[in-house]
């Protein structure tokens, strides 16, 4: 048996590969028309909620690295594109940096990006998005528009008529040979060589394609060793994320780009980058004391080695901030963190009581490989419980490096490498995350730290997800204690009621509602008292208990409200409340109702058709403890259905109530012969499919069938 979460199958790709090229010519084709100069393809996950990259054009995909695999609520546009069915626009840097802040940080580039999802009038198969330089105008022309829609159309019906279809190779121009004879004539090679300053080309990738003997004299290396290299690799002193970050501004914004560099000991040089579609020209020379000069200049060794990786670490850190809990986390880790390190599985481990606690998990085809070692000791020897509790990390180049660390263990595992990274926040290490790999894999001392810099990130939202966990259930514990477990039932009257917390956020809400039979009578309320916290259920909990017991001792519906409206002025909780109370008498088909500031019920008739009822009423509960409410009386036949609810079932930023309530009126009229439960489902359903909700939302449906 195999001893570790790291034990399982490997995943499978997930999409084949095409026998030939089909996204990238329709790609190709849709640029050149365009006159854009980079974009990418994705295609929707068969199984999953993910678009990943099939390919890319004009330029590297470690551009887009932090978005090769991405959720379909993730926001940005392609997601944006696919999620709702349209074309998505950017214009610019500061509108990127409005609406898509996690892409402005990695990439604060003068770029402008339209993303459309590619699909058919049944399918969506994926996405596409083009950038063009930072001078296209504000606004896409209908040409622009017209095009996009055709090339998306084009690369849908290539996916419909082909598949499955899978990854492409990227569409980069072909790098400049790196012999001086290459550019053309002997001449001109001539030319080039007898100038005063250095000439670079550089491909799309930044690797030197040529240099000139000025150029490799300036940079202080031979030009056989500069061919193929990056400069910031192959000349030490260029080691900066900031003269990386040059090169990707010029060939995201296609501008010319500039910075100054100190070649040791005390020698300035200039720097000059001239962008195109196939590369970049880079022009070399001497530059006055850095004081005299405009514009960036750094010192070498300065900073990290990589700006890729840092750009990356930036999207992830943006990520992790959104996530709510644990699986928020998880789920977080799979799509961004897992695809950008290269893992193709990965579990996220947590103690409890001592004994090894699995959080969560992806990649793994059989979960119970995984599911196993849920209780597992601490006290077990294996990297898993070792990580977790000394908080040191572990990286395991391959297969026969964790045998020989741990002999005592049978692995029976398609991974070959692993790294367990410690999940270390406030000091105290809160859980483990472990990536697999399928292929053994080399951890240098630079990706060490680099992971190990992301297991902090992960730490952070990790220990803010737990405790938001722990803080919604000890919510909704209270919630669901202060709510009946059940209706009673009434005579001669079918009832059912739903209760759906807001989505925004996670505290506690103050809408309530309840049954109290009454002998041949019986009353409903329904209410909410303002605001969404421990204080509003409270209180909610008090105005229940309240209002049963003045129905009890047997007051009518005008006193019933008068004096909860004084109990509430008289225990000061400076928090009002909406409510709603009905005393029903089935036996003559009649209501008499009591409203404070609530919002007014449906009643749908026999016949099917609905009317908003128009109820006289008083105040809001607790603004006025000398306030009266006037009842109104309404006919009730066997047949009719009274729906009452609270204002989060109705009310959303920029929605008309009116409009509202007549969408509200139309369901229940089209669905009000259903069985009880099963409308209530459909009304609330309704309020979760219209609109992310922003309030807490309470629905009482009461069917009346006459006397028993």
């Amino acid at each position: 048996m195999s001893d570790g979460p790291e034990a399982g199958r490997a995943p499978a790709p997930a999409t084949a590969r095409s026998r030939r090229p089909l996204l990238s010519p329709a790609l190709a084709a849709l640029l050149e028309e365009l006159h854009a100069h980079s974009g990418a393809v994705y295609l929707l996950h068969p199984e999953e909620p993910v678009l990943e990259m099939a390919v890319m054009a004009g330029m590297p995909r470690a551009f887009a690295a932090p978005w090769e695999r991405v959720g379909l609520s993730a926001p940005i546009p392609v997601a944006d594109a696919v999620r709702e069915r349209r074309l998505v626009w950017v214009s610019g840097e500061e509108e990127m940096a409005r609406r898509y802040p996690r892409i402005a940080v990695v990439l604060p580039y003068p770029f402008a990006l339209a993303a459309l999802p590619l699909a058919t009038a049944d399918t969506v198969y994926g996405a596409v998005f083009v950038t063009w330089p930072g001078g296209h105008p504000p606004e896409l022309t209908d040409r622009e528009r017209e095009r996009l829609r055709a090339g998306c159309d084009r690369l849908a019906r290539a996916a419909e008529e082909n598949r499955p279809l899978g990854r492409e190779a990227d569409l980069l121009a072909a790098p400049v040979s790196g012999v001086a004879g290459t550019l053309g004539s002997v001449e001109a090679a001539r030319m080039v060589a007898r100038l005063p300053y250095g000439l670079v080309s550089l491909d799309l990738h930044g690797r030197i394609a040529f240099a000139n003997p000025a150029a490799a004299e300036l940079l202080g290396r031979p030009a056989g060793e500069l061919l193929g290299t990056l400069p910031w690799v192959s000349v030490p002193w260029l080691n900066d994320p900031m003269y990386e970050d040059r090169y990707r501004a010029a060939l995201i914004s296609q501008h010319v780009t500039s910075f100054v560099a100190l070649r040791p000991p005390g020698q300035w040089l200039s720097f000059r980058l001239y962008p195109s579609t196939t590369g970049l020209s880079l022009r070399i020379s001497r530059a006055r004391p850095v004081a005299e000069m405009a514009g960036p200049a750094r010192k070498p060794g300065s900073g990290p080695s990589r700006l890729v990786t840092i750009s990356q670490v930036l999207s992830l850190a943006g990520a992790l901030t959104e996530a709510v809990g644990v699986q928020d986390v998880v789920q977080l880790v799979a799509d961004e963190v897992a695809p950008a390190v290269g893992s193709q599985a990965l579990v996220v481990l947590g103690s409890q009581g001592g004994r090894l606690h699995v959080l969560g998990h992806r990649g793994y085809p059989d979960p119970r490989v995984v599911e196993r070692f849920d209780g597992l000791p601490l006290t077990e020897r294996t990297p898993g419980t070792h990580v977790l509790v000394s908080g040191v990390p572990a990286f395991f180049d391959s297969r026969e490096q964790l045998w020989r660390l741990y002999p005592d263990r049978h692995w029976d595992t398609p991974f070959a490498a692993w790294a367990y990274l410690p999940l270390i926040a406030s000091g105290r290490p809160v859980g483990t995350c472990v990536l697999a790999y399928a292929e053994p894999h080399v951890f240098p001392a630079d990706e060490r730290a680099v992971l190990t810099s992301l297991g902090g990130l992960i730490a952070q939202a990790l220990e803010r997800a737990q405790l938001y966990d722990a803080k919604h259930g000890l919510a909704q514990g209270l919630q669901e204690s202060l709510l009946p477990h059940s209706l009673a039932p009434l005579p001669g009257i079918e009832a059912a009621a739903r209760y759906l917390p807001a989505t925004q956020g996670m505290e506690i809400g103050g809408d309530f509602y309840d049954l109290v039979p009454t002998g041949p009578l019986a009353a409903a309320v329904i209410g909410d008292v303002q605001g969404h916290n421990v204080t509003a259920a409270a209180l909610m909990g008090q105005i229940r208990t309240g209002v049963r017991a003045y129905t009890t001792v047997g007051q009518e519906p005008h006193e019933v409200m008068r004096s909860t409206n004084r109990l509430l002025a008289d225990l000061g909780a400076e928090l009002f409340a909406s409510c709603l109370y009905l005393r029903l008498d089935p036996v003559r088909g009649r209501a008499v109702m009591a409203r404070a500031g609530h919002p007014p019920p449906l009643l749908r008739r026999p016949d099917g058709r609905v009317r908003v009822l128009d109820l006289a009423g008083g105040p809001l509960l607790g603004i006025d403890a000398s306030a009266t409410y006037p009842t109104t009386e309404v006919s009730l036949a066997p047949g009719s259905v009274l729906a009452l609810y609270t204002d989060g079932l109705v009310e959303s930023p920029g929605v008309d109530i009116e409009d509202s309530l007549v969408d509200l009126g139309a369901l229940l009229a089209e669905a009000g012969d259903q069985p009880l439960e099963h409308l209530a489902d459909a009304l609330v359903r309704h309020s979760a499919a219209a609109r992310r909700r922003m309030d807490d939302v309470a629905v009482l449906l009461l069917r009346a069938h006459g006397a028993d």
